[in-house]
């Protein structure tokens, strides 16, 4: 074990040595917090302490699973297997299943998941006969699991009159009975929720003290990883089978407390030093991860909170090139320059797809990238979701489109003729299934005709499905005029799809607007793209076509060499050599949503240097001057982040003197910065690797410039398909067309007047 040791650093080898009595280390990014929790535990074992003794509880099943494999190498023997280690939730469930008959419930106790939760409060809604539109089964459940999360039984909620009040105003005074109901029923079937593993085994500990005693006495030893994203439920468990003998060593970094939103109080660690007597202190403050350059910026940007612990992260790595700042003029043209960052990073310095991540604020970001990098070939994941073509909402408004375009196509048919819902259930759909395969006819074919077939249907649901059929010849009627994004925009407005989610409340239903929202920025910036190509009509056949593509890159699973696309709040705990944090404006990141206060504020900036600190080589920043929201251009603001950190420490690609910003920020207030000097200072351009293309304004007076130095023969490059050659000119006046054959793209023809091109040579 000794010889072991000899692989730790002095700062990770104190808190190693250190056995007994209450500790915290401070841990800062990549400075190897885990390794001094996996070295701890076995250096325990190799003195005597049984593994039995031992608690260690994670945040992962992946991180507890590491851990174990890493003790029992080191140890060389079966021992580690009978370690505690685990999530909160897996190891508190181990215990309730051991005491469960105290309880009331079996020790083959169910678990109900998110969905079982759900499904049994939409139940007991119905069956309460209660305005669905007002006790919303979602919103109640989110209530619900907030209150178990705060110990806030139904006793105790009874005992509350401001809860009561605040329901009674929100006009939701039976809440109190549909939790009460809800709990009930849970109990009757033997089962709990994935909330009640945290509010039951607090019940557990402090109505049976002969249960806490068992406990705190087997738990000599209690180790806790990622400390700060411990909610107040987590917080008091481990006190409790800390309390007796105190030897419970802590490991966190404040600056990387992000899920505020799921309960996690900073207070945790913050305070650790006040909760226990004697606590020593050990802070890893040398980073293996990241450039100097980058663990510098870093420190700048959150030394502007002001709840945070003392530490001053560091690193021996080499200096490493500063932080890439670039503004761009659309989000369309974000996505763009990163895929052709990513294109030429990996063949200037031989980097594979896995070794660069594009990190942003909300999942609904995606889109601009996954359609970039498709369309330079380059291989991506989105983590924590679906491909973004992939999510139901987006798959909805695709299958109304397909059904506009292919009124045969059944499974679009099926898709959208109860959504949002028009009172035709699977019953009606079931009966129309039978009698379309009876005619050998179509779905549609038979709605069309239901008028005049004598159909085993009330004749309000026939109304209903001829209501639905008008809607789509109509659309088939527009779409004969207009383009993609135009139908598309009127596909989610007039179908109702848009009403539907906006009378939701919750973060998953907010944020399927979102996606919606930007399903339609992006096909506003396709029909723009296609405007270059001379017989494109930029039509809802031409998008679908090019949709196909996207939905049939992540088939392939085992192949792990892609470009990581994710939230910040996923990426926590990796790291990749090149990083790319996009989005940075105002109201985007940090997110208007947690603009109100200052504790919000700090989150969404500790937020920031987490997706920083993932960066091991380069990162990139960027921010576009306008963003698409429902197909309209909107002004952004830069990210205040960005002037929060210390300017040596970045290098700004795109040039100050193009698209200045106006003042768009005057705070008087000395504790918030200033945009100023970001916006206004003097530098030097200097070129962009890639994206800094000549911009060439859409207008006639751009064809005598091409007439003039457009030749066969030229080189070019094109902000979608790379590079190229022009091997024929052809046309007059605003009809100029050149056919150019591009690495990326084969042979195009394109419109000179629209076309964004750059001459080489």
């Amino acid at each position: 074990m000794n010889n072991l040791l000899n692989n730790l650093n002095k700062s990770q080898l104190e808190p190693t040595l250190q056995t007994d009595g209450p500790m915290i280390v401070i841990a800062g990014a990549g400075s190897g917090k885990t390794r001094v929790l996996t070295y701890k535990i076995a250096y325990l074992m190799s003195k005597g302490v049984d593994a039995f003794n031992i608690l260690a509880l994670t945040f992962t099943n992946k991180a507890a699973k590491e851990m174990k494999e890493r003790i029992s190498s080191m140890l060389e023997d079966n021992e580690s297997k009978n370690l505690w280690i685990g999530t909160f939730h897996s190891v508190f469930a181990k215990i309730l299943r051991i005491e469960a008959d105290k309880l009331g419930y079996p020790t083959n106790f169910t678990i109900y998941d998110t969905q079982d939760s759900q499904r049994l409060v939409s139940s007991i809604i119905t069956e309460l006969n209660l305005d669905k539109e007002i006790y919303k089964y979602k919103q109640i459940y989110s209530r619900i699991s907030s209150y178990k999360n705060n110990l806030i039984t139904v006793k105790a909620y009874n005992s509350n009159n401001e809860l009561i009040e605040a329901d009674r105003q929100a006009r939701r005074p039976k809440l109190i009975d549909i939790y009460t109901e809800y709990v009930s029923r849970c109990f009757k079937s033997g089962a709990m929720d994935f909330d009640d593993l945290l509010l039951k085994t607090n019940e557990l500990l402090s109505r049976f003290p002969e249960v806490l005693s068992k406990y705190q006495n087997m738990f000599k030893y209690v180790l806790v990883d990622e400390y700060q994203d411990t909610n107040h439920s987590q917080y008091l468990i481990v006190k409790a089978l800390s309390d007796k003998f105190q030897n419970i060593c802590v490991v966190g970094d404040d600056a990387q407390s992000i899920y505020g939103f799921r309960g996690a109080n900073i207070n945790n660690i913050l305070n650790f030093q006040k909760d226990y007597d004697d606590v020593k202190t050990f802070k890893l403050e040398q980073n293996y991860r990241s450039t100097k350059n980058i663990v510098k910026a870093a420190n700048s940007l959150i030394e502007k909170n002001q709840k945070r612990l003392d530490k001053v992260v560091w690193t021996d790595n080499s200096e490493g090139n500063k932080i890439k700042v670039n503004r761009l003029l659309t989000d369309g043209d974000e996505g763009r320059f990163v895929a052709s960052s990513i294109f030429e990073n990996k063949n200037s310095k031989q980097l594979q797809n896995k070794d660069f991540a594009i990190l942003y604020r909300t999942n609904a970001q995606s889109r601009s990238f996954e359609d970039s990098l498709r369309k330079r070939n380059i291989p991506y994941r989105v983590y924590g979701g679906l491909s973004f073509y992939q999510r139901k909402e987006i798959k909805d408004v695709l299958a109304y489109l397909r059904l506009i375009i292919n009124e045969n196509d059944e499974e679009a048919f099926k898709r959208v003729i109860n959504f949002p819902a028009r009172g035709i259930g699977q019953t009606t759909i079931n009966k129309l299934l039978v009698e379309a395969n009876n005619l050998n006819i179509s779905l549609y074919d038979l709605c069309k005709r239901s008028q005049d077939l004598q159909l085993n249907i009330s004749s309000g649901i026939k109304l209903k499905i001829i209501n639905f059929i008008n809607l789509i010849e109509s659309f088939k009627i527009s779409a004969k005029n207009k383009n993609a994004f135009d139908i598309a925009n009127d596909v989610v407005n007039e179908t109702g799809i848009i009403k539907t989610y906006s009378s939701l409340t919750s973060i998953e239903d907010q944020a399927k607007i979102q996606n919606i929202e930007e399903m339609l920025n992006g096909i506003k910036d396709f029909v723009e793209v296609q405007r270059e190509v001379p017989e494109s009509t930029g039509s809802i056949s031409e998008f679908l076509e090019d949709v196909a593509l996207a939905t049939d890159l992540d088939k392939d699973d085992q192949d792990t060499n892609k470009v990581a696309l994710m939230t910040i709040h996923l990426a926590k705990g990796l790291e990749f050599p090149v990083v790319y944090i996009v989005g940075l404006e105002e109201n985007l990141f940090p997110s208007a949503m947690n603009l109100n206060s200052r504790n919000d504020l700090e989150e969404e900036r500790r937020l920031f240097y987490v997706a920083l600190t993932r960066a091991e080589k380069e990162a990139y920043l960027s921010y576009a001057l306008s963003r698409y929201r429902w197909g309209k251009l909107t002004d952004s603001e830069p990210s205040r982040f960005i002037e929060e950190i210390n300017e040596e420490y970045l290098e700004i690609l795109t040039s100050v003197n193009e698209n200045k910003f106006k003042p768009l920020i005057h705070s008087k207030s000395s504790n918030e910065p200033s945009f100023n000097k970001l916006r206004f200072k003097k530098v030097t351009p200097k070129p962009s690797p890639v994206g800094n293309f000549k911009k060439v304004q859409r207008s006639p007076a751009n064809i005598n410039l091409f007439d003039n130095k457009l030749t066969v023969g030229n080189i070019v490059e094109h902000i979608r398909f790379g590079k190229g050659e022009v091997v024929n000119i052809e046309g007059r006046a605003a009809d100029i067309k050149a056919e150019i054959n591009f690495e990326n793209g084969g042979v195009k023809k394109l419109l000179l007047r629209f076309a964004k091109l750059k001459i080489i040579a």
